[in-house]
């Protein structure tokens, strides 16, 4: 197989209102994981330049089935979570600083020090 599952179809909504096809999973040491290039949750628009839209869950199963050795998939990316900081990594490894951090004290110094700068020469 591809190495990956799929949910949805017009029979099966995954998401109310949205009868595309999501890959839900996909499977450890199968072709789509060694690809590296698909990621759960990815909206699976085409197969093989053929349309996925308004296809039952098993019709788009069968697609995939007889899709061949060489398969071209056109995906939409899946959107990201908007509930974690948005430098947020899972390799372990600090983001570093967010640049508001560094500019919004660096913007209040400056604006303090022209301030200065205009009160000193309006008393000269």
């Amino acid at each position: 197989g591809l190495g990956f599952n799929i949910v949805g179809g017009t029979d099966q909504q995954y998401i109310s209102n949205d009868s595309s096809i999501y890959v839900s999973r996909i499977k450890k040491d199968g072709a789509a994981y060694l690809d590296g290039r698909l990621q759960e949750g990815d909206k699976i628009l085409a197969v093989n330049g053929r349309d996925l839209k308004d296809l039952r869950h098993k019709d788009a199963v069968e697609l995939f089935r007889n899709a061949g050795y060489d398969v071209s998939l056109k995906i939409q990316r899946r959107l990201q979570p908007q509930n974690g900081p948005v430098g947020h990594r899972d390799d372990g490894e600090s983001g570093g600083l967010p640049l508001a951090t560094i500019l919004v004290p660096g913007l209040a110094l400056a604006a303090a020090a022209v301030w200065i700068l205009l009160r000193y020469r309006q008393r000269m």
